[in-house]
């Protein structure tokens, strides 16, 4: 029986999603003080006129309204007159010129204890023909993505680490760059099956945290009970399942709540449409680091908090 589920702060939610979308804007006074930069670098070649704040506002503007390089130009230049703000705004060109030295960070709410990640990996696009022509056609040489890699903590929904790659990356390769980035401790780390490999226990183990990863079908214990070594937390999976079945694991060792990520991957590609303008690789990694930080913030002004109806 499918389980459901109920919001049970739907007047918050409700109030949070009407703000996401309020055109009031608040300009720190350390942002304004901070948007140019007063002295010269002193190395050779022009010294740099906007700080990375200023770069970092633009980009965030032009990710979340999905503007293009002058519209977001222009878009910002009235937002400035209309608050009677006397600085000058980046040309795009200098926004995509800048954008691929950005150091984006994700903004995450302290919280006590460990974390529950919940780690996936999606596919964005680049270029390339129309959904209308591939089906018609078939995928030409050119067509290409890139491969978002993200742990989400399962209780709060925010992205705590990011990770992008061309299409040819595994997913069991990132795992421990994706890890890496979360100074909070953890104790559980849920992912599918493509996880499923020797690397990806052993990232999970460095930090001391419980794997949770269906094995694959054939899959076989690899260190009996007799061994004097410690079991392997994949051997005590497949002890398990064979004991009570794969669908009763899944649902004692929460394994079902992986899905959040999906939910994330699809807020993330709902909201932001799922397609990167840039061209350059280095633009596109901060592009999709600008859009995971930006909807971390959305995530903290609103989210449902869902609880199971008994049947």
């Amino acid at each position: 029986m499918k389980s459901t589920y109920r919001i049970q702060n739907w007047s918050e939610y409700n109030q949070g999603l009407k703000q996401r979308g309020s055109l009031t804007f608040w300009m720190d006074e350390s942002v304004l003080d901070s948007w140019i930069i007063p002295h010269l670098s002193g190395r050779q070649g022009a010294s740099l006129y906007y700080s990375d704040i200023a770069i970092l506002t633009m980009a965030t503007l032009k990710a979340v309204y999905r503007l293009a390089g002058r519209q977001c130009q222009g878009f910002l230049e009235s937002i400035f007159e209309l608050m009677g703000i006397d600085l000058s705004v980046p040309d795009h060109s200098t926004l995509s010129r800048r954008m691929r030295h950005l150091s984006v960070d994700l903004p995450v709410v302290p919280k006590s204890g460990a974390r529950h990640v919940v780690v996936d990996s999606t596919g964005v696009k680049v270029y390339g023909e129309g959904e209308w022509k591939t089906r018609q056609h078939g995928v030409s040489k050119r067509r290409t993505w890139r491969k978002l890699h993200i742990g989400v903590d399962e209780q709060t929904g925010e992205i705590l680490g990011a990770v992008i790659t061309t299409n040819s990356s595994d997913d069991g390769t990132v795992l421990d760059d994706v890890l890496e980035q979360i100074d909070s401790v953890i104790e559980q780390v849920s992912a599918d099956g493509a996880y499923d490999q020797q690397q990806c226990y052993d990232a999970i183990t460095r930090r001391e945290a419980e794997p949770v990863i269906p094995p694959r079908k054939n899959a076989v214990i690899q260190q009996h009970g007799n061994c004097k070594t410690p079991p392997k937390p994949r051997d005590e999976t497949l002890r398990y399942i064979r004991k009570h079945g794969r669908k009763k694991w899944k649902r004692d060792s929460g394994y079902h709540r992986r899905s959040l990520a999906e939910t994330t991957m699809f807020r993330l590609k709902t909201i932001f449409g799922g397609v990167l303008k840039s061209r350059r690789f280095e633009n596109q990694v901060a592009e999709l680091m600008i859009q995971c930080a930006a909807l971390n913030r959305m995530i903290q002004i609103a989210k449902p908090e869902s609880v199971l109806v008994e049947a």
